[in-house]
């Protein structure tokens, strides 16, 4: 009697193979981005608390800020230089141990330089932390890179909705020592990652762009020196336009409402979890369709055509604001993804630095804003800080600067 056989796996049958493998590392980053940036976000989320505990002015608010992404904007672009070169697939679990020595350093902090040190502690684990697992999400991308991108992103944005929601419900009644509970979260990152470190070491022949039909359009993309200076430049300016806008609100929404509506405390947690549950679910939309009608085109979508909304925010109630918020997180959460894919296929083969040095640069523009809006705020009003930060969109007008580098796809379309 004959022994059964097994049939040998067929090519087609090994790449749907490496293609699951490929998505479930993606959706594996994007839980770890979740619980990493939800961790993340108790920081700001607490504001109101420490500002109250601790009789902090609305300048030390911001000088946390400004450390926490400070740190993290200086040391993304050095770390993402080195591990072009030198590939560390463990060291994304040691971001994210960091991450849990900084959350109880801050659960336990009694004075204003411990939460100063346990925002340093977060900002460098998030330093270590991005570069890298953008990176292992391009290599996993299967030529689908705004695709990856979004996916990865996603999970972040939707980590940051959650920090609000959770210090509303788990911080604002029991105080800051029920930081401490967030411990569990940073462990189950750690184990996470240390599954996606395995996958990245083993996988570490892969190119970091595998071909496929996304990304075969920007092969031939050959622009001077000069020119793919000027469009880093650009995307940089508008970075800090996004993120210096971004940051008045994730950082001064609560005040705002708390100040102009008179809100409490918790129902303003809520507020800023519909505004940035909104900008995680704008984040998919910019990479697929990026990967669909081109990166420029979203870009201009995302950053300037958030100007008409901004602009009359400050000048509604407060249903109205909350919905316009709403619709603003949307728009502009799809920027990101597209900017980074494009400075990506601008400079192929450098996924760390570029990764690094738009993930720090968005930090850091952050700090700073969050810095700059907390002195004008003292010196003036948290109203007319509002007012000053509706105009920065308009600045997404410099997008028609950028080269195209997208002739096929736009052909195609």
């Amino acid at each position: 009697m004959s022994q059964p056989t097994t049939a040998p796996a067929t090519p087609s049958a090994l790449q749907h193979a490496a293609e699951q493998t490929a998505l479930n590392v993606l959706i594996a980053l994007s839980v770890s981005h979740l619980l990493n940036d939800t961790i993340q976000s108790l920081l700001p989320a607490i504001y109101p608390v420490l500002k109250d505990q601790f009789r902090l002015s609305f300048t030390q608010v911001g000088l946390i800020t400004l450390t926490f992404q400070g740190t993290a904007s200086l040391l993304q672009p050095l770390i993402g230089f080195y591990t072009d070169r030198n590939p560390r697939p463990f060291s994304l679990a040691t971001g994210m141990g960091i991450t849990l020595t900084g959350l109880v350093l801050l659960a336990g902090a009694g004075t204003y330089p411990l939460i100063i040190g346990a925002a340093a502690l977060v900002g460098l684990g998030s330093a270590i932390f991005h570069p890298e697992a953008s990176r292992v999400a391009r290599m996993a991308s299967g030529g689908r890179h705004g695709f990856a991108q979004s996916l990865f992103q996603v999970g972040g944005n939707l980590g940051s909705s959650l920090g609000p929601l959770l210090a509303a419900l788990i911080i604002v009644p029991r105080g800051q020592h029920a930081i401490l509970w967030f411990s569990v979260l940073a462990l189950g990152g750690i184990l996470l990652l240390s599954k996606v470190g395995g996958w990245y070491a083993r996988n570490l022949t892969r190119q970091p762009a595998r071909a496929g039909p996304a990304g075969a359009a920007h092969e031939h993309v050959t622009l001077s020196r000069g020119r793919v200076v000027f469009a880093i430049a650009i995307l940089l300016v508008l970075i800090f336009s996004k993120y210096f806008y971004l940051v008045s609100l994730s950082n001064y929404y609560t005040f705002y409402l708390i100040d102009k509506f008179h809100v409490t405390v918790a129902a303003s947690q809520y507020y800023l979890f519909a505004f940035l549950f909104a900008v995680a679910a704008g984040t998919i939309i910019g990479g697929p369709v990026g990967d669909r009608i081109g990166r420029k085109r979203v870009i201009w979508g995302s950053i300037l055509g958030v100007a008409p909304f901004s602009l009359v925010l400050p000048h509604v109630g407060l249903a109205a604001t909350v919905a316009l918020t709403v619709v603003i997180g949307v728009i502009l959460a799809s920027a990101f993804s597209a900017i980074l894919v494009y400075a990506q296929e601008l400079l192929p083969g450098r996924v760390g630095l570029i990764a690094g040095l738009f993930f720090g640069f968005a930090f850091g523009m952050g700090g700073i804003g969050s810095a700059v809006l907390g002195r004008l705020a003292d010196h003036t009003s948290i109203g007319f800080v509002f007012s000053v930060c509706a105009w920065l969109p308009l600045i997404g007008l410099v997008t028609g600067l950028l080269p195209d580098i997208e002739p096929r796809r736009k052909a195609a379309h």
